[in-house]
């Protein structure tokens, strides 16, 4: 229960622009606000009490959009840099989105009970952990911003009471708060679905010239993708974004790379009416071809009654994509206590892939799929690589938010070896590549090669097994 309200809901938060400046909420108090005061209908935790002091008074001026900025901010040179870094910020982790408006009584976001997401943890932890944040020149000016040693054990011992209550799975007790967590073997599903959803997912009558399944981008034997660069549609069109897994897919918080799909079953309704990917004209077409298959018909009706319908078809299909979940890979045989599963070299890469920041955004069972995040946070990516494509806006082409132009759903890297190329732009075709971008434009942090190799090698240990054999799939060299 303590750590089911989420973080907003330990914090209070009524009013994050009071907290742009260490001690506004104090004046702000004597104006007559209470910037202390708990959300309506959210109870106080006091053994966490000081993490949300903690949040408030030292992490929120930097990442909240509602934020006022301090007096000095005006001063020319000065007023440039503070505003660089609020909205570096603000890229990093923005405290609005993922505390304050998921807040129980708060009205936004999933609202309720809803925990605070992975990524989130991750990534206070790992600044906590490293004691990068509040950052120095920060703390140069605001002397009481630092984080003690009291202030840093509050929020580790956060981090991983509410890591335990939502994300844990079956990792042995000593690596149970590893950031990344061992693969369900299963889901519950209802097995008549699943039969059904698989014929659909393989049937080409979802394209308007029958020549296309959905298996078709997403093949069993290469790993859930099509290992192209983009993936090509009916009348040899093609798209100009990479098609990810379906493999593990189930876990994602969204899905598409631009995040405009909620759930499996919203994801499956989208390319048999893509022009350019299965180019249906509407359902009714796709309908007719289905309903002239008796047996197939019979098969569909005795579990919707109600007759062929988009609704049916996706969510047989979405069923089915339950069950493509990869467990059992030498990670996660490591996870659960086999010591001997990894090898050194596969250790020190894991160590290396959490010092890196890595493991802030791929995070969790599926290694990734919690979070949405810049491709250009720490460089510009998309000028170094020229070339610009439709897809490079990323969340933006769905929220038509422009602070979410080059946010990307960070992938899953569950059996990664057999997936390339990588990249929403699909130019990457090594792991060694893909983990230099990575540490240039993410995480800010350039790799060695001989880290990367580290990092490579731990990463082939994410292979997993499916229905009892290994995944197939084409392994990179590199």
């Amino acid at each position: 229960m303590l750590a089911g309200w989420g973080l907003a809901a330990i914090m209070g938060f009524a009013a994050p622009s009071l907290y742009a400046v260490p001690g506004a909420h104090a004046a702000a108090a004597e104006k007559g606000a209470d910037a202390r005061r708990p959300v309506k209908g959210v109870p106080q935790m006091d053994k966490f009490k000081q993490v949300s002091e903690v949040v408030r008074d030292k992490c929120m001026a930097c990442h909240s959009r509602d934020y006022d900025l301090p007096f000095y901010a005006k001063v020319p040179g000065i007023k440039q840099m503070i505003e660089k870094d609020f909205r570096d910020g603000l890229r990093a982790m923005d405290l609005n989105v993922e505390l304050v408006d998921a807040a129980p009584g708060s009205g936004q976001g999933s609202g309720n009970d809803a925990p605070v997401g992975e990524a989130t943890i991750a990534k206070m932890e790992w600044v906590v952990l490293n004691e990068t944040m509040p950052p120095a020149k920060f703390t140069a000016v605001h002397w009481g911003s630092r984080l003690n040693a009291e202030d840093r054990k509050a929020v580790l011992e956060w981090a991983a009471a509410t890591r335990a209550a939502h994300y844990s799975t079956d990792a042995a007790p000593n690596r149970a708060n590893e950031p990344l967590q061992p693969l369900p073997a299963s889901l519950p599903t209802d097995s008549r679905k699943v039969a059904l959803g698989e014929r659909l997912f393989n049937d080409k009558r979802l394209s308007a010239d029958n020549t296309l399944a959905c298996s078709g981008c997403h093949a069993e034997d290469k790993a859930g993708t099509d290992n192209r660069r983009f993936a090509e549609g009916i009348r040899k069109q093609f798209g100009d974004i990479n098609a990810p897994t379906t493999f593990n897919a189930v876990f994602n918080v969204r899905q598409f790379w631009n995040g405009r799909a909620a759930d499996l079953q919203e994801q499956a309704g989208g390319p048999p009416l893509n022009p350019i990917e299965m180019g249906s004209r509407d359902w009714q077409e796709i309908i007719a071809k289905l309903a002239a298959d008796a047996p197939l018909t019979a098969e569909y009706a005795a579990l919707y009654p109600g007759g062929w319908s988009a609704a049916g078809i996706t969510d047989a299909i979405a069923e089915y994509e339950k069950t493509l979940i990869t467990p059992n890979s030498r990670f996660d045989k490591w996870l659960k206590g086999d010591d001997k599963a990894l090898n050194q070299a596969e250790m020190d890469g894991y160590q290396r892939f959490k010092a890196y920041r890595c493991s802030s955004c791929h995070v969790g069972k599926a290694v990734g799929g919690q979070s949405f995040e810049y491709m250009d946070l720490k460089a510009d990516y998309f000028k170094d690589r020229g070339n610009p494509l439709g897809s490079d806006a990323g969340m933006k082409d769905f929220t038509k938010k422009p602070e979410d132009l080059h946010r990307f759903k960070v992938p899953n890297l569950r059996n990664i070896e057999l997936t390339a190329p990588y990249m929403h732009d699909g130019t990457v075709t090594t792991l060694d590549d893909a983990v230099r971008i990575m540490g240039a434009y993410l995480s800010g942090m350039p790799i060695p090669e001989g880290d990367r190799a580290l990092i490579v090698s731990f990463l082939r240990t994410l292979t997993g097994e499916y229905k009892g054999k290994p995944l197939t799939g084409v392994a990179v060299a590199k």
